[in-house]
């Protein structure tokens, strides 16, 4: 299975490293909606497209989704092409996953094989000499805690509706971890700074981001340049960082860039207002965001930016009011 952007809320790409070109992104997003929509040999070969304009260079998990795509599409060559160069230039770490990877399964019996896989497990080893395994294990419970009762609202609001006494029970427990995920994160942020995925793992390093996302705007805007800073120098994801400017740009009455947020009253869902709506696949395609109309899909919107622009004025009144 490749890697990919699944949820909003959840843990986004394994990666950490600079923005690519926006043609790269949006030619790698095109190979995964091909990927899923069972058309290997497209995905793969536009997942190639992309590591072409981007000058031949590739995210470890990009070159990665190429290999499973070609492996599935039976073009065993070009999958130990980009497996190997994903394993030897690109540094790719996630041993567990690929020894499990049902999309990988033509490839085992390939002498190659042996090769690729130690090779990763070295890489592992390697990028796991400065993790804090007490700090790993700590962040580990925290985004337990902060997802818990988050997977529970689709179940609960659709057996008890939206506003049940039900649906309201369980929003004071995720408010009540919230509260607490927080002072455990700003203590650990205020003694350690920002913690990159080589010392808190990379889903210890998620949980810091979704603790300050779900945070109050105080917080958020006393460590909100932390992980700008942290960004730049790897030990955040810009995908998520984009995520954190919207919501804080939003709270302070601003529009937000990337269109990550989606705003909720009594009409209804919207795309909460954003600035210049013209071009914003591609300022989410510079941080490694999915093009919006397939973002919004998944809270059950379509995107058409002239009738979004339409209605932006009264869609500000709206969010105007929330405040």
């Amino acid at each position: 299975m490749i890697h990919r952007l699944l949820l909003p809320a959840t843990i986004l790409f394994s990666t950490f490293s600079q923005a690519q070109s926006a043609d790269y992104n949006k030619l790698c997003a095109k190979g995964i909606e091909l990927y899923y929509a069972k058309q290997y040999r497209e995905s793969a070969q536009t997942l190639d497209r992309a590591f072409a304009a981007n000058g031949g260079k590739a995210k470890a998990e990009d070159r990665y989704n190429a290999a499973c795509s070609w492996a599935l599409a039976g073009n065993r060559d070009s999958a130990f092409y980009h497996l190997q160069r994903a394993a030897n230039d690109e540094g790719y770490t996630n041993y567990n996953h690929l020894i499990a990877d049902s999309d990988l399964e033509g490839l085992r019996t390939d002498p190659r094989w042996t090769a690729v896989c130690n090779q990763v497990k070295d890489n592992k080893e390697k990028s796991e000499t400065k993790l804090d395994k007490a700090l790993a294990a700590q962040l580990k419970t925290i985004l337990e805690n902060d997802q818990k009762y988050r997977k529970q609202i689709d179940t609960v609001q659709e057996k008890y509706g939206k506003g049940s006494a039900e649906e309201k029970e369980l929003w004071k427990k995720i408010a009540y971890h919230d509260s607490v995920n927080e002072v455990e994160v700003i203590d650990i942020l205020e003694k350690r700074g920002w913690p990159g995925p080589d010392v808190a793992g990379e889903s210890g390093s998620t949980a810091v981001f979704l603790v300050i996302q779900h945070a109050g705007i105080k917080t958020q805007d006393k460590y909100l340049p932390l992980m700008r800073e942290a960004a730049k120098r790897g030990d955040a994801r810009f995908s998520s960082l984009a995520l954190l400017e919207d919501r804080v740009a939003l709270r302070h009455g601003n529009k937000q860039t990337y269109g990550s947020q989606i705003s909720m009253d009594k009409e209804g869902s919207y795309v909460a207002p954003m600035i210049d709506p013209d071009h914003v696949d591609d300022r989410r395609a510079s941080v490694g965001l999915q093009p919006l109309a397939d973002y919004i899909r998944l809270f059950g919107l379509t995107w058409d930016v002239a009738e979004y622009k339409k209605q932006l004025p009264a869609l500000e009144i709206r969010e105007a009011a929330k405040h």
